[in-house]
């Protein structure tokens, strides 16, 4: 039993550091919106400034965005989407999850037409998983179910993960997972995505 529990040990690293060797890398300008209107692009949008790598916040973020970006000669080089719902955010803005699932999937069918890094961040850890929501509210792991898989790199805060459910969409879908354990590690993590 412990031979076989260290094989499983010996072949999960294998596998982490094979998937951090295929980790695409990503160029700039980023393009940095949400799936769910959360906050936490806030915490993105601090360690770009830091990384001085160029980037434009739109939490309304659409396809056309992107296509009008690429029509002026300069465009997008990375989409960053993080995910996790704010009902408050949400209905500032006066949509609900299914409208930011039909906008987030135009927006990465665009980004893939046009050949562009994504980036599912989730940083706010399991106050943003559905462990942290009110009853019957599963916003937060819609905005997951519609960003992580369709990512080419996941980059996550450790502790929104301890259920394990990052862990499996990477295995099954083969999309590198970058945990970080606080969020200031965020910007040695993205200092390495973008070659800074």
């Amino acid at each position: 039993m412990k031979k076989f529990k260290a094989i499983v040990f010996l072949l999960t690293i294998f596998i982490s550091f094979n998937l951090l060797a295929q980790t695409k890398t990503a160029s700039p300008p980023v393009l940095l919106t949400s799936c769910g209107q959360s906050p936490g692009p806030a915490i993105i949008k601090v360690v770009l400034q830091r990384l001085n790598i160029p980037f434009d916040l739109e939490p309304l973020a659409t396809a056309s965005m992107l296509q009008k970006k690429k029509d002026s000669g300069h465009p997008y080089g990375t989409v960053i989407i993080v995910m996790g719902a704010s009902l408050k955010g949400m209905g500032a803005a006066g949509i609900s999850i299914d409208d930011e699932i039909k906008r987030i999937n135009a927006l990465i069918q665009e980004a893939r037409k046009q050949g562009l890094t994504i980036i599912g961040a989730h940083v706010e850890g399991m106050k943003r998983r559905a462990q942290g929501a009110a009853a019957g509210d599963t916003t937060d792991e819609q905005s997951i179910d519609a960003v992580a898989p369709q990512s080419d790199i996941l980059l996550v805060n450790r502790e929104g993960n301890t259920d394990g459910r990052f862990t499996t969409i990477s295995r099954n879908r083969n999309i590198p997972l970058i945990e970080v354990e606080k969020n200031i590690d965020l910007v040695n993590e993205l200092s390495k995505i973008f070659g800074k």
